[in-house]
């Protein structure tokens, strides 16, 4: 571990906030920093303490994506460079991180309050909500370094915000602000900068004071929908039902319809 932890943990009323932190690169992901993701997210998602889990960055900027200035050095440096296929699979196994924030049965936020770049910005697609300061900037940079993206925003950006946008927003690769991505599609919420950080914790309180199960179950479903047949779908959420109803969140909910009260979760 270097002396800088790159990778900034934290825990409070449900919510666990994972902070990327090189903030004089604006936090432009390591080998360090993914590994360090790679760990903590199977971890959380097995913390039954753990109700909602957000992704952001220090220093005032989500995520620069790559270190385009380490790339430049190794291409220009001495030694054998690795093969197509060593490449491949070393690259391979940092995407996992989006894998993991997509499918893990917690509810994740991507909470972007300035810079969100390449593979940075695919992160934050690859959580299930993003909120926004109305001028952070935001780009899938690729095209502009003469490269094809990672991370999954060839999956979640299309989803988002159709084919022909995406191709725009990925061919052309402009810099947007933070209610622009809103106005796409691409984030859910955006505050000024007074209003910022109550909107991310107001919105990571709403997610961790939910149905923990019920919400795995729906994230399930929804991902399953991607790719699979209306028949797959129900079967699905037939099986997500019938085990939502053994739950103490379900049955304590349902008293509290019949008594007409608001319902208190637990995430059990």
């Amino acid at each position: 571990m270097s002396d800088q932890e790159q990778l900034i943990e934290t825990h409070e009323n449900g919510v666990t906030t994972l902070t990327m932190n090189r903030p004089d690169a604006r936090n432009a992901m390591t080998g360090e920093m993914i590994q360090a993701l790679l760990e903590a997210l199977p971890r959380l998602a097995q913390n039954s303490q753990v109700r909602c889990i957000v992704l952001t960055g220090a220093g005032g900027a989500f995520c620069a994506g790559g270190d385009v200035k380490g790339f430049a050095s190794g291409a220009s440096g001495g030694g054998q460079p690795p093969s197509v296929e060593e490449r491949i699979a070393g690259l391979r196994g940092g995407f996992e991180v989006s894998k993991l924030l997509h499918e893990i049965a917690k509810p994740t936020l991507a909470a972007i309050p300035g810079a969100a770049a390449g593979a940075g910005l695919s992160m934050a697609l690859a959580c299930d909500l993003r909120v926004a300061l109305d001028s952070a900037k935001l780009t899938t940079a690729f095209a502009k370094v003469g490269l094809s993206g990672d991370y999954g925003v060839s999956y979640f950006l299309p989803y988002l915000v159709g084919q022909a946008k995406a191709r725009e927003l990925l061919f052309t690769a402009p810099v947007i602000t933070g209610q622009q991505a809103f106005e796409f599609g691409l984030v859910n919420k955006v505050a000024d900068a007074e209003g910022y950080d109550a909107m991310v914790g107001e919105a990571a309180a709403q997610l961790a004071a939910m149905p923990t199960v019920a919400l795995g179950y729906m994230k399930g479903n929804l991902n399953a929908s991607y790719t699979g047949t209306l028949s797959q779908a129900l079967d699905r959420e037939a099986a997500g039902m019938a085990r939502c109803f053994t739950t103490e969140d379900h049955k304590n909910a349902a008293k509290a319809f019949v008594e007409k009260r608001a319902p208190e979760f637990h995430g059990r």
